[in-house]
Parts: structure tokens; C-alpha cells; sequence
């Protein structure tokens, strides 16, 4: 098996390692803040809510229901946005829109973490709003 198989393998099992056992699936009892969210097209839903303490976010509670790309990514962002400021939450969403729309840099795909195993999704331009969906109502809630 070659390299790029390889890794389009281990990015396939990440994926399928956030959609069978979703990390941060839980509801705050009090959240800081909190969005709901869907995809009119397809049907997926998600309801994010944050715990916030001096501008960090301190809990991440997601729940929903949707297609295997929806569930991983809002699951995959929760790992990644956990523990971080508002203001880099807001670059790292960026950065993810840009891996699934555009050209990311070697340099900029580490500050995505395991989220990066979803940049196989742009292929797929129907399939990108469902990765998007919770990394979009993310960006809603804390631009409000």
C-alpha cells in the first residue's frame, strides 16, 4: 500500500472513530451559550452549546442527529475547539472552511488537529455543507 492509501485509510478510521463514538455528546446544564442549526438540504441537525470562562471555551456540548461527514465533523471540532480562546476558534474556523474550499498550507493544517481527515470531503462540493454545518453555527454563536 502506498502512502497517499495509507493515509486516506487512517483519515477514513478517524472519521468513523467520531461518528461511532462522537466525543463532547453531551447537554450543559447551563451553557454560556447555545445554537441550533440544520441542513435544510439533507436533513442533519445539530445543537451546540458552550461553557465559557474568560473568553475560553471551557465545555462543548453537541448533540444531533445526521449523515456519518455531519456527525464527525461537529465531533471532530469539539476536540479541536476545546480549551481554546473565542479569537482562535474564530481562525481555526477559517482555516477549516479554507481546507474544504480552497488550498491550506502544510503549515496551517496542524492548528486543525485530527480535522484534517475531513479534507477528503471537497471532492464531494454536495457533502461540504454537511462538514460545515456545526463549524458554521460555531462561528454564529460566537460571533454573536
Amino acid at each position: 500500500m502506498n502512502e497517499i492509501n495509507q493515509l486516506d485509510e487512517m483519515y477514513h478510521e478517524i472519521i468513523l472513530d467520531h461518528y461511532r463514538s462522537p466525543r463532547n455528546n453531551h447537554v450543559i446544564s447551563q451553557p454560556t451559550k447555545e445554537i441550533e442549526s440544520n441542513n435544510p438540504f439533507c436533513g442533519d441537525e445539530i445543537k451546540l452549546q458552550l461553557k465559557m470562562e474568560g473568553g475560553i471555551i471551557k465545555d462543548i456540548g453537541i448533540t444531533g442527529r445526521g449523515c456519518a461527514i455531519s456527525q464527525a465533523s461537529a465531533s471532530l471540532m469539539g476536540e479541536t475547539l476545546l480549551g481554546k480562546q473565542i479569537e482562535e476558534a474564530s481562525v481555526i474556523y477559517h482555516l477549516f472552511r479554507e481546507l474544504l474550499t480552497g488550498e491550506l498550507s502544510e503549515d496551517k493544517m496542524d492548528q486543525l488537529g485530527d480535522s484534517v481527515a475531513l479534507e477528503g470531503v471537497k471532492k464531494f462540493p454536495i457533502r461540504v455543507k454537511c462538514a460545515l454545518l456545526s463549524w458554521s453555527a460555531m462561528r454564529d454563536m460566537l460571533e454573536e
